[in-house]
Protein backbone atom coordinates (compact mmCIF):
# COMPACT_ATOMS: atom_id res chain seq x y z
CA UNK A 1 0.00 0.00 0.00
CA UNK A 2 1.36 2.80 -0.75
CA UNK A 3 2.48 5.97 1.78
CA UNK A 4 -0.05 8.53 1.95
CA UNK A 5 1.58 12.31 0.76
CA UNK A 6 2.08 14.31 3.92
CA UNK A 7 -0.18 17.88 4.15
CA UNK A 8 1.76 20.13 1.92
CA UNK A 9 1.02 23.15 4.82
CA UNK A 10 2.11 21.16 7.43
CA UNK A 11 5.57 20.44 5.62
CA UNK A 12 5.49 23.82 5.10
CA UNK A 13 5.16 24.91 9.30
CA UNK A 14 7.67 21.92 9.72
CA UNK A 15 10.14 23.35 7.40
CA UNK A 16 9.86 27.29 9.38
CA UNK A 17 10.26 25.28 12.36
CA UNK A 18 13.28 23.80 11.95
CA UNK A 19 14.73 26.67 10.00
CA UNK A 20 13.68 29.09 12.80
CA UNK A 21 15.49 26.35 15.75
CA UNK A 22 11.73 25.87 17.59
CA UNK A 23 8.41 26.62 17.36
CA UNK A 24 8.55 29.67 19.76
CA UNK A 25 11.01 30.82 17.50
CA UNK A 26 9.20 29.82 14.46
CA UNK A 27 5.94 31.92 15.58
CA UNK A 28 8.14 35.09 15.93
CA UNK A 29 9.43 34.49 11.98
CA UNK A 30 6.73 32.87 10.08
CA UNK A 31 5.07 35.14 7.31
CA UNK A 32 1.85 35.21 8.45
CA UNK A 33 0.20 34.68 11.84
CA UNK A 34 -0.41 31.75 13.12
CA UNK A 35 -0.28 30.84 16.73
CA UNK A 36 1.90 28.08 18.90
CA UNK A 37 -0.53 25.73 19.57
CA UNK A 38 -1.83 25.34 15.83
CA UNK A 39 1.87 24.39 15.04
CA UNK A 40 2.97 22.43 17.43
CA UNK A 41 -0.71 20.19 16.66
CA UNK A 42 -0.05 20.60 12.94
CA UNK A 43 4.12 19.07 13.31
CA UNK A 44 2.60 16.52 15.54
CA UNK A 45 0.35 15.29 13.01
CA UNK A 46 2.71 15.23 9.98
CA UNK A 47 5.21 12.92 12.73
CA UNK A 48 2.27 10.69 13.24
CA UNK A 49 1.42 10.21 9.37
CA UNK A 50 5.59 9.94 8.90
CA UNK A 51 5.28 7.56 11.59
CA UNK A 52 8.83 9.54 12.71
CA UNK A 53 10.17 12.08 15.03
CA UNK A 54 11.59 15.22 13.16
CA UNK A 55 13.03 16.39 16.29
CA UNK A 56 13.83 16.88 19.64
CA UNK A 57 11.71 19.89 21.57
CA UNK A 58 14.10 20.42 24.32
CA UNK A 59 16.99 21.18 23.13
CA UNK A 60 15.52 21.83 19.99
CA UNK A 61 17.67 19.55 17.63
CA UNK A 62 16.50 18.22 14.46
CA UNK A 63 16.46 13.55 14.80
CA UNK A 64 18.21 12.23 11.37
CA UNK A 65 14.68 11.64 9.72
CA UNK A 66 14.21 15.48 10.49
CA UNK A 67 17.05 16.84 8.94
CA UNK A 68 16.41 14.85 6.14
CA UNK A 69 13.36 16.13 5.38
CA UNK A 70 14.12 19.37 6.32
CA UNK A 71 17.24 19.33 3.07
CA UNK A 72 14.65 17.95 1.01
CA UNK A 73 12.21 21.09 1.65
CA UNK A 74 14.88 23.34 1.94
CA UNK A 75 15.16 24.56 -1.67
CA UNK A 76 11.51 24.91 -2.57
CA UNK A 77 10.34 27.21 0.39
CA UNK A 78 13.44 28.80 0.55
CA UNK A 79 13.67 30.12 -2.91
CA UNK A 80 9.58 31.08 -2.76
CA UNK A 81 10.06 34.62 -1.74
CA UNK A 82 12.22 34.85 -4.86
CA UNK A 83 9.95 33.46 -7.41
CA UNK A 84 7.42 35.48 -6.07
CA UNK A 85 9.24 38.47 -6.74
CA UNK A 86 10.11 37.66 -9.83
CA UNK A 87 6.99 36.44 -10.75
CA UNK A 88 5.43 39.77 -9.59
CA UNK A 89 7.98 42.01 -11.36
CA UNK A 90 7.17 40.55 -14.69
CA UNK A 91 3.48 40.71 -14.04
CA UNK A 92 3.59 44.63 -13.01
CA UNK A 93 5.06 45.65 -16.38
CA UNK A 94 2.87 43.01 -18.80
CA UNK A 95 -0.41 44.42 -19.37
CA UNK A 96 -3.29 42.12 -20.92
CA UNK A 97 -5.76 44.70 -22.49
CA UNK A 98 -8.94 43.37 -24.64
CA UNK A 99 -11.26 46.47 -26.66
CA UNK A 100 -12.78 46.88 -30.03
CA UNK A 101 -10.77 47.06 -32.76
CA UNK A 102 -11.75 50.98 -32.68
CA UNK A 103 -10.88 52.06 -28.85
CA UNK A 104 -7.42 50.14 -29.81
CA UNK A 105 -6.90 51.59 -32.91
CA UNK A 106 -8.28 55.39 -32.01
CA UNK A 107 -7.83 56.02 -28.59
CA UNK A 108 -5.26 53.37 -27.06
CA UNK A 109 -2.15 54.41 -28.57
CA UNK A 110 -2.58 57.64 -26.62
CA UNK A 111 -2.83 56.48 -23.40
CA UNK A 112 -0.20 54.02 -23.66
CA UNK A 113 2.11 56.02 -24.86
CA UNK A 114 1.88 58.23 -21.88
CA UNK A 115 2.45 54.96 -20.03
CA UNK A 116 5.75 54.07 -21.89
CA UNK A 117 6.94 57.29 -20.73
CA UNK A 118 7.37 56.17 -17.11
CA UNK A 119 7.68 52.52 -17.96
CA UNK A 120 10.07 52.28 -20.69
CA UNK A 121 10.11 48.20 -20.62
CA UNK A 122 5.90 47.90 -20.82
CA UNK A 123 4.95 44.49 -22.49
CA UNK A 124 1.73 44.73 -24.02
CA UNK A 125 -1.37 42.17 -25.21
CA UNK A 126 -3.96 44.17 -27.07
CA UNK A 127 -6.80 41.92 -27.63
CA UNK A 128 -9.59 42.92 -30.43
CA UNK A 129 -12.96 41.67 -28.76
CA UNK A 130 -16.50 42.04 -29.34
CA UNK A 131 -18.86 42.70 -26.21
CA UNK A 132 -19.67 38.91 -25.52
CA UNK A 133 -16.02 37.87 -25.85
CA UNK A 134 -14.31 40.64 -23.63
CA UNK A 135 -16.90 38.93 -20.86
CA UNK A 136 -15.73 35.96 -21.47
CA UNK A 137 -11.73 37.16 -21.26
CA UNK A 138 -12.17 38.57 -18.13
CA UNK A 139 -14.26 36.04 -16.74
CA UNK A 140 -11.36 33.30 -17.47
CA UNK A 141 -8.95 35.80 -16.50
CA UNK A 142 -7.12 36.04 -19.58
CA UNK A 143 -6.69 40.22 -19.70
CA UNK A 144 -6.35 42.38 -16.75
CA UNK A 145 -8.83 45.38 -18.03
CA UNK A 146 -10.93 45.68 -20.77
CA UNK A 147 -13.02 48.76 -22.72
CA UNK A 148 -16.26 47.10 -23.60
CA UNK A 149 -19.68 48.43 -24.77
CA UNK A 150 -21.92 48.33 -21.80
CA UNK A 151 -25.47 47.34 -22.21
CA UNK A 152 -27.11 47.71 -18.67
CA UNK A 153 -25.38 45.43 -15.86
CA UNK A 154 -21.87 43.62 -16.54
CA UNK A 155 -21.83 39.97 -15.49
CA UNK A 156 -21.74 38.99 -11.75
CA UNK A 157 -18.48 39.74 -10.28
CA UNK A 158 -17.10 42.63 -13.10
CA UNK A 159 -16.40 46.16 -11.59
CA UNK A 160 -17.55 49.07 -14.42
CA UNK A 161 -16.76 52.48 -14.59
CA UNK A 162 -18.59 54.55 -18.10
CA UNK A 163 -16.63 56.54 -19.93
CA UNK A 164 -18.84 58.11 -22.15
CA UNK A 165 -22.26 57.81 -23.19
CA UNK A 166 -22.90 57.63 -26.83
CA UNK A 167 -26.04 58.98 -28.28
CA UNK A 168 -27.49 56.72 -31.35
CA UNK A 169 -27.63 58.30 -34.65
CA UNK A 170 -29.04 57.32 -37.68
CA UNK A 171 -26.80 57.82 -41.14
CA UNK A 172 -28.38 59.11 -44.24
CA UNK A 173 -27.12 58.47 -47.36
CA UNK A 174 -25.92 61.40 -49.61
CA UNK A 175 -28.58 62.95 -51.25
CA UNK A 176 -31.48 61.63 -48.91
CA UNK A 177 -33.28 63.80 -45.87
CA UNK A 178 -34.94 63.27 -42.77
CA UNK A 179 -38.24 63.15 -44.14
CA UNK A 180 -40.98 65.16 -41.86
CA UNK A 181 -42.77 61.84 -40.97
CA UNK A 182 -39.49 61.04 -39.30
CA UNK A 183 -38.89 57.20 -38.74
CA UNK A 184 -42.00 56.11 -39.28
CA UNK A 185 -42.08 57.55 -42.85
CA UNK A 186 -38.51 55.22 -43.59
CA UNK A 187 -38.88 51.88 -41.00
CA UNK A 188 -39.86 48.92 -42.98
CA UNK A 189 -39.86 50.83 -46.52
CA UNK A 190 -36.00 51.85 -46.78
CA UNK A 191 -33.28 49.11 -46.91
CA UNK A 192 -31.64 49.03 -43.09
CA UNK A 193 -28.06 48.72 -42.76
CA UNK A 194 -26.49 47.76 -39.05
CA UNK A 195 -24.52 45.71 -37.13
CA UNK A 196 -26.04 41.82 -35.81
CA UNK A 197 -28.91 42.19 -33.50
CA UNK A 198 -26.96 40.45 -31.07
CA UNK A 199 -24.78 43.58 -30.53
CA UNK A 200 -25.04 46.46 -28.29
CA UNK A 201 -25.93 48.88 -30.97
CA UNK A 202 -28.72 46.82 -32.18
CA UNK A 203 -30.09 45.49 -29.33
CA UNK A 204 -30.12 49.36 -27.77
CA UNK A 205 -32.02 50.57 -31.14
CA UNK A 206 -34.50 47.94 -31.14
CA UNK A 207 -35.30 48.68 -27.36
CA UNK A 208 -35.53 52.34 -28.92
CA UNK A 209 -37.77 51.20 -32.02
CA UNK A 210 -40.23 49.05 -29.39
CA UNK A 211 -40.94 52.60 -27.41
CA UNK A 212 -42.26 54.10 -30.51
CA UNK A 213 -44.24 50.87 -31.53
CA UNK A 214 -42.03 50.45 -34.90
CA UNK A 215 -40.36 47.13 -36.57
CA UNK A 216 -37.51 47.95 -38.69
CA UNK A 217 -36.02 44.55 -39.71
CA UNK A 218 -32.18 44.89 -40.90
CA UNK A 219 -31.19 43.98 -44.49
CA UNK A 220 -27.90 44.19 -44.56
CA UNK A 221 -25.73 43.38 -41.59
CA UNK A 222 -22.34 43.80 -41.15
CA UNK A 223 -19.65 43.49 -38.74
CA UNK A 224 -18.38 46.51 -37.62
CA UNK A 225 -19.67 51.16 -37.93
CA UNK A 226 -17.31 51.33 -40.09
CA UNK A 227 -18.89 48.62 -42.04
CA UNK A 228 -21.81 50.86 -41.31
CA UNK A 229 -20.46 53.82 -42.69
CA UNK A 230 -19.11 52.33 -46.10
CA UNK A 231 -22.26 50.82 -46.76
CA UNK A 232 -24.58 53.59 -46.39
CA UNK A 233 -21.88 56.27 -48.32
CA UNK A 234 -22.46 53.58 -51.52
CA UNK A 235 -26.57 54.22 -51.18
CA UNK A 236 -27.57 50.63 -50.13
CA UNK A 237 -29.63 52.15 -47.35
CA UNK A 238 -30.14 54.12 -44.01
CA UNK A 239 -27.68 53.07 -40.94
CA UNK A 240 -27.35 52.83 -36.84
CA UNK A 241 -24.15 54.20 -35.52
CA UNK A 242 -22.90 56.23 -32.47
CA UNK A 243 -22.00 59.71 -32.34
CA UNK A 244 -18.58 59.47 -30.95
CA UNK A 245 -15.62 61.54 -30.45
CA UNK A 246 -13.47 61.73 -33.44
CA UNK A 247 -15.35 59.61 -35.63
CA UNK A 248 -15.70 61.20 -39.60
CA UNK A 249 -18.29 59.60 -41.29
CA UNK A 250 -18.24 59.44 -45.26
CA UNK A 251 -18.45 62.57 -47.29
CA UNK A 252 -22.10 63.10 -48.13
CA UNK A 253 -23.28 60.85 -45.31
CA UNK A 254 -25.55 62.66 -42.31
CA UNK A 255 -26.02 61.48 -39.04
CA UNK A 256 -29.46 62.58 -37.08
CA UNK A 257 -29.52 61.65 -33.68
CA UNK A 258 -31.98 59.19 -32.29
CA UNK A 259 -34.14 60.89 -29.87
CA UNK A 260 -35.59 59.14 -27.36
CA UNK A 261 -33.35 56.36 -27.65
CA UNK A 262 -31.09 54.89 -25.23
CA UNK A 263 -27.57 55.85 -25.11
CA UNK A 264 -24.42 53.23 -25.87
CA UNK A 265 -22.55 53.22 -22.40
CA UNK A 266 -18.28 52.66 -23.22
CA UNK A 267 -17.12 51.37 -19.95
CA UNK A 268 -13.83 49.91 -18.12
CA UNK A 269 -14.48 46.42 -17.07
CA UNK A 270 -12.71 44.51 -14.87
CA UNK A 271 -12.52 41.79 -12.01
CA UNK A 272 -10.67 42.08 -8.54
CA UNK A 273 -8.37 44.72 -7.64
CA UNK A 274 -6.63 46.41 -10.65
CA UNK A 275 -3.13 46.85 -10.75
CA UNK A 276 -0.81 49.57 -11.03
CA UNK A 277 -0.67 49.76 -14.92
CA UNK A 278 -4.47 49.01 -15.67
CA UNK A 279 -5.24 51.60 -13.19
CA UNK A 280 -2.47 54.41 -15.02
CA UNK A 281 -5.00 52.75 -18.17
CA UNK A 282 -8.03 53.88 -16.43
CA UNK A 283 -6.98 57.03 -15.13
CA UNK A 284 -5.74 57.83 -18.62
CA UNK A 285 -8.77 57.06 -20.59
CA UNK A 286 -10.96 58.96 -18.16
CA UNK A 287 -8.46 62.49 -18.85
CA UNK A 288 -9.19 61.37 -23.09
CA UNK A 289 -13.12 60.84 -22.32
CA UNK A 290 -13.37 64.47 -20.64
CA UNK A 291 -11.66 65.96 -24.20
Amino acid sequence: MAQPVPNLHHLELFYHVARAGGITAAVRAMPYGIQQPAISGQVAQLEEELGVRLFQRRPFTLTPAGKELFDFLAPFFGALPEIAERISGTASKHLRLAAPATVIRDHLPAVLAGIRKSQPDLELSLIDASQSRIFELLEQEEVDLAVAELEGRAPSGMKTEVLLSLPLVLLLPPGQAMPKAGLKALAGDVALVRTPEDTAIARLFAKGLNRKNLRWPSRIEVNTIELVHAYVAEGFGVGVSVQAPGVKLPKGVKAVELKGFPDLAIAGVWRGKLGPLAESVMDGLRKRAKK
